[in-house]
């Protein structure tokens, strides 16, 4: 039978912020769309993906929907932003979307987007900008993000974005604060002044049957001032959805800590809503305990939401490869909505919708390992480094985990395994011949953060030893010049077994060895042991 795994589209598929949607017994995915490799946010034309209901493991690409060219704004705008798509009244499909440039310049000065289609799969026609009552474009707040929910035939509008700025009324008035606002949103400081709240925020707004005229008034979802309240911890930042369950609504978002999708609830769908807490982070941070620091993965932009498809909810999200936030790949987990309606923050997998544990049978791709990390792995934000550290990347067809240094944690959760298995890994060294070079411009955001040194260690040689015995033991396998990856069923266990790399070269070669553990579900973690960096491109089961 057919398996799926995360990343749930091909590899070489790089659709981020994705907002899946059910249409006639199909499930589509609608979402940016970055380049392999690429520079900057969402280079690609929007595409889609889409799934039986019944069956999420084979997804069909359904082409091109719709092309930047097609918005009046291209090319002083060249980039299309995290989309959303809704039945209409009318039975037609409407897409919102933003406009954006390099690195999110002008991403926050210009109107929402619209096009409109017969079908879910396009082709998609731009319709216009959403509109004042007057027909000039809507341009309250800050329009980035839109999401839309029809609403038993009320059609509600959801965008905005917020920085982490301090709340007291003294810096509101600074004039480099006012400044700072003015340049990144391109508005006068009376307008600034004028919103009775703050121009930042989560925003909420209805929309006419044109699907283009705003009929209520756009106002705060949530107030600015977050300061005392649950969400002070996890404020709004970006990446609005919102979804219908049952009578309750349920907002989804990115929160300013960039790494989590947190909800909130109501029972109305324009304000009064209740912080819920951290549904997935693509670092695993908050998910029992896990501190910041002891990020499991590169931690960056975030956008997705929940879905239920055949009677089991999920959450779709991304993750970051190529060490940088703009090539995204789409994941999904499933999720619980308890009876008190509350959803419990869960890990991320390796195996997503397959809807158990993988087979630890046949030849997998490395690439879906769900942890990948050196014990101090960046956070970036609208980033990219070419400081080494472990990273999914591609060199012409071939995809791998590259820069693997002694004491990476590669992880993968999870697999059916028996209690004894043949393991196998498919390496080669990294040179300068075979070693992925990025050749574009080089941007660090203020807040993107790059430790020198291990937070957390995975090199080991057995539990129980002293951190001195366990240091020069590391070194003298290191100076041996021997290397291995050693095989476990938890993050911190023992070994289950050790493959050792001896005659490993620049080409690509196959080692394995006999692993002997509880029969059962389990994580399999690769811990590796080693002077020189290696690559990983498959692991395989026999």
């Amino acid at each position: 039978m057919a398996q799926v795994y995360n990343p749930f589209l091909p590899v070489n598929e790089y659709i981020p912020d994705g907002e899946p949607h059910v249409f006639n017994g199909r499930v589509y995915l609608y979402g940016s769309h970055d380049a392999e490799g690429g520079y900057t946010f969402c280079m690609r034309d929007y595409v889609t993906y889409s799934a039986s209901v019944s069956n999420l493991k084979e997804w069909r690409y359904e082409g091109v929907i719709y092309r930047a060219d097609q918005d009046p704004q291209y090319p002083d705008l060249k980039y299309m932003y995290a989309p959303d798509v809704v039945h209409g009244n009318d039975g037609k499909y409407y897409l919102y979307y933003a406009m954006g440039g390099d690195y999110g310049y002008g991403g926050y000065v210009g109107p929402i987007s619209v096009a409109v289609a017969d079908l879910p799969t396009g082709p998609f026609e731009f319709l216009g900008f959403v509109r004042n009552q007057d027909g000039t474009p809507m341009e309250k707040y800050v329009c980035f993000d839109p999401a839309v929910l029809n609403d038993n035939g009320v059609i509600r509008l959801y965008y905005g974005t917020q920085y982490g700025t301090d709340e007291s009324p003294e810096v509101q008035r600074e004039p480099a604060f006012e400044q700072s606002l003015m340049e990144m949103f391109k508005k006068s400081a009376e307008e600034i002044r004028s919103y009775p709240d703050n121009i930042m925020g989560p925003i909420h707004a209805t929309l006419s049957d044109d699907m283009l005229t705003v009929k209520e008034e756009p106002k705060h979802l949530i107030p600015y001032h977050v300061k005392g309240t649950p969400f002070e911890e996890h404020p709004f930042f970006e990446a609005s959805s919102m979804r219908k369950v049952g009578d309750k609504y349920y907002f989804i978002y990115s929160s300013w800590l960039n790494h989590e999708l947190c909800y909130a609830t109501s029972d109305k769908p324009d304000g009064d809503f209740t912080f819920g807490g951290t549904i997935v982070s693509n670092g695993d941070v908050g998910y029992h305990g896990r501190k910041a620091e002891e990020r499991l993965n590169m931690t960056g932009t975030t956008h997705g939401s929940i879905i239920e498809l055949n009677g089991r909810w999920y959450v779709f999200y991304h993750r970051l490869t190529h060490k940088s936030d703009y090539s995204r790949q789409a994941c999904a987990e499933e999720i619980a909505i308890l009876p008190d309606g509350s959803i419990p923050q869960v890990p991320i997998t390796s195996c997503g919708l397959n809807g158990g544990a993988l087979k630890a049978e046949g030849r997998y791709p490395a690439v879906i390992a769900c942890n990948i990390t050196n014990g101090h792995m960046p956070t970036g934000s609208n980033s990219i480094y070419k400081d080494a550290f472990p990273n999914v990347n591609h060199l012409g067809e071939e995809r791998f985990i590259a820069e693997i240094e002694h004491g990476t944690l590669i992880g993968y959760k999870y697999f059916q395994l028996p209690d004894k298995f043949v393991l196998g890994l498919t390496v080669r060294v990294e040179t300068q011949e075979n070693k992925p070079v990025y050749e574009g411009p080089v941007r660090l955001d203020e807040r993107s953060v790059l430790s020198s040194e291990p937070v957390v260690r995975y090199a080991q040689t057995e539990t129980g030893v002293s951190e001195n015995e366990q240091e020069k033991s590391e070194e003298e396998g290191q100076e041996s010049g021997s290397a291995y990856f050693e095989v476990r069923t938890s993050e911190f266990g023992k070994a289950v077994g050790r493959i050792d790399l001896a005659g490993v070269s620049s080409g690509w070669n196959d080692f394995e060895t006999v692993c002997e553990c509880e029969e059962g579900t389990s994580s399999v973690y690769l811990v590796y042991y080693g002077k020189d960096r290696v690559q990983l491109r498959d692991l395989f089961f026999r």
